[in-house]
């Protein structure tokens, strides 16, 4: 997992439209980049409900909030029409950014051992540089709380 002070890698993905998206093409924005396991499951479509309804405070502050998953385009379309989310979500199948960013990892179910994605969210500064790292966030509250975060609350 990167840490706080690290430069946070570039990537390049497609986004739900079939658009070419990079962390580059934000420089001098702040970025909160959050990673998640799969579409349409409970735990992700709480987490990316919670961004949507922040979204306008978000964009207020000129914050962008970008989702990674390993979900296809196709299916980053359907989950992102479903919910009305207004944000970039970017489709990594061949790992590429989830990799880079530590967050693929031995997971325990049930006491099933696999290897997938850890929900993790990023706050990358306006420079580049990881500004925050929350790991294993709770779906409903990792909105709330990047936003006190940026307000000075945490």
């Amino acid at each position: 997992m990167l840490e706080v002070g690290m430069k946070a890698p570039d990537f390049c993905l497609m986004d739900k439209d079939g658009n070419t998206v990079g962390l580059s093409d934000f420089a001098g924005k702040k970025v909160v980049l959050y990673f998640y396991p799969k579409d349409n499951t409970p735990g992700c479509t709480r987490q990316a409900c919670a961004f949507a309804a922040s979204y306008e405070q978000f964009q207020a502050q000129d914050v962008v909030v970008i989702g990674i998953s390993k979900d296809s385009v196709a299916s980053h379309l359907k989950f992102a029409q479903k919910y009305n989310l207004p944000f970039a979500l970017l489709s990594d199948p061949e790992l590429q950014a989830i990799q880079a960013y530590g967050v693929w990892q031995e997971k325990k179910l049930y006491g099933k051992v696999s290897m997938g994605v850890v929900r993790t969210t990023y706050l990358i500064n306006e420079q580049g540089i990881i500004e925050k790292v929350m790991p294993k966030v709770k779906p409903d509250t990792i909105a709330a709380e990047i936003l006190a975060y940026l307000a000075g609350e945490q």
